[in-house]
């Protein structure tokens, strides 16, 4: 797994609407805010890291079920891949939902984003080791447009949470 970070993280400019593209890139940003979170010991740092974790990965979910998914099951006839990516996407709002707007008190609070980092983990595996290869090699998906509609929603999507 480490030489696929290692291709993306070389690449994402040249890259940039591609939709696996963005898609790696936004993994690798939630990671990133999941290490700053394990790192700091401020309730109003946590907070706030928390709150990019959950828009970020709120956006990441509706441009996936809305553009991704569909695109991708419609090209594979897929049965299996994104019936369990959705359902992983229902565990992963649940904690988000839990965490919203809540005040970072302790045990619980960490362990719900430890949680979360875990399934995001999980799912962000499962999606790079077996849906994105099959999309790559769908012939019928162009991968450029489906970047660029991504992109185009995910901007909307932020503007409207700003």
């Amino acid at each position: 797994m480490t030489s696929t970070k290692t291709a993306a993280a070389a690449k994402p400019s040249v890259k940039a609407k591609d939709a696996i593209a963005l898609l790696k890139a936004d993994h690798e940003a939630v990671s990133q805010l999941f290490e700053e979170f394990e790192k700091t010991r401020s309730a109003a740092n946590k907070k706030a890291i928390v709150a990019e974790i959950c828009t970020a990965l709120s956006v990441h979910a509706q441009i996936e079920e809305e553009i991704f998914y569909p695109a991708f099951q419609a090209a594979l006839k897929d049965k299996l891949l994104v019936p369990e990516a959705t359902v992983e996407h229902a565990g992963v709002k649940s904690l988000i939902a839990q965490l919203e707007g809540v005040e970072p008190d302790g045990e619980m609070y960490n362990a719900k984003v430890k949680v979360l980092s875990e399934y995001v983990k999980h799912h962000v595996k499962e999606e790079q080791n077996e849906m994105f290869p099959k999309a790559k090699d769908a012939a019928s998906l162009d991968m450029v447009e489906l970047g660029a509609r991504m992109a185009a929603r995910k901007d909307e999507l932020l503007a409207q949470k700003a």
